[in-house]
C-alpha cells in the first residue's frame, strides 16, 4: 500500500500522517474525524494499514481486548515508522454474570512514544448473539447471522443495529478516540 508523502502546505504547515492499524473504514473514518476535531489547527492524512492484533478473532475480556488495540498501534508503527501517530482500535466482549457486554479499546502512540488509551462505553448483547459468541463466533458474524446482514462489522455494527442507528459505530468509536487523545493535548500534566 502506498502512503502519501508528507508535503508542506502553503501556510508552512505540513500534513501529519496518522496510521490506523486496520483497514476497516469505520475505524479509519472515526480516527480521521477525531483528530480533526481535537487538533483543528493541523492537517492530517489518515490511512489504514492491515496489521495483526495478535489476539483472538473475538477478543474476550479487558486484558485481551486492550492488548489487541495496543498491538494494532504498535504493529502499525513497526510497519510504517514514518507516520506521526499510530492508532489501534479493538472491539471485545466480556461476561457480566450470564450476559455478555460489548465495547472497544483505543490506543494511540505518537513519534515520541507517548501513549493515549481509552475505552468505549459498554452495552449488553442480546442472548441470541451472546450464545453464538460463546459458541466461538465473532460478534460481527453473529450480528450478520441474527439480523440477516452482511459484513456489519465494517458498517454500523452491533451498536448501530441495536440502537436503530441512534448511536452509529463511527460515533461510538469517535468519542473513545477523542478521549485517548487527552494526553496529547494536555502534555504538561501527562
Amino acid at each position: 500500500m502506498a502512503f502519501p508523502k508528507r508535503k508542506n502546505i502553503q501556510q508552512r504547515e505540513r500534513q501529519l500522517l496518522v496510521v490506523v492499524g486496520s483497514q476497516n473504514p469505520v475505524k479509519i473514518n472515526c480516527t480521521d474525524s477525531s483528530f480533526h476535531k481535537v487538533f483543528e489547527e493541523h492537517h492530517f492524512v489518515v490511512q489504514g494499514l492491515n496489521v495483526n492484533s495478535e489476539v483472538s478473532e473475538q477478543p474476550f475480556g479487558d486484558a485481551e481486548t486492550y492488548r489487541g488495540a495496543y498491538n494494532r498501534a504498535k504493529n502499525a508503527k513497526n510497519t510504517f515508522p514514518e507516520a506521526d501517530y499510530w492508532v489501534g482500535i479493538e472491539g471485545g466482549v466480556d461476561e457480566m454474570g450470564e450476559d455478555l457486554i460489548a465495547y472497544a479499546w483505543v490506543v494511540i502512540i505518537d513519534q515520541q512514544g507517548n501513549t493515549g488509551k481509552s475505552k468505549t462505553s459498554t452495552f449488553f448483547l442480546p442472548k441470541a448473539i451472546s450464545n453464538l459468541i460463546k459458541g466461538g463466533m465473532e460478534l460481527g458474524d453473529a450480528d450478520d447471522q441474527v439480523f440477516n446482514r452482511e459484513n456489519s462489522k465494517q458498517g454500523n455494527g452491533a451498536v448501530g443495529i441495536l440502537t436503530k442507528s441512534l448511536v452509529n459505530r463511527q460515533e461510538y468509536y469517535e468519542q473513545a478516540v477523542i478521549l485517548a487523545l487527552i494526553p496529547f493535548v494536555n502534555e504538561s500534566i501527562y
